[in-house]
């Protein structure tokens, strides 16, 4: 997933995607720690798609708090 389509989501898209994200890493860890996964270049790719999610979700936060800064500078 790229970062244009991480920032073109909803705030409630961004929390399942997360939360599906995690999913994933968990079965990935199990399923190597188990044998059952060859594909070990899942692994950081799931984290950089973590880590991707939050970054927009953490920015998201960060404007909303220069905004109401602002405003409350404005008022």
């Amino acid at each position: 997933m790229d970062i244009n389509e991480v920032r073109a989501l909803s705030d409630k898209d961004l929390e399942s995607a997360l939360v599906d994200a995690k999913q994933e890493l968990w079965k990935i860890r199990f399923d190597l720690a188990t044998r059952q996964e060859k594909n070990y270049s899942r692994l950081p790719a799931t984290r950089r798609r973590i880590a991707r999610i939050l970054t927009v979700m953490t920015e998201r936060q960060h404007a909303a708090a220069a905004a109401a800064a602002d405003q409350e500078k404005a008022s």
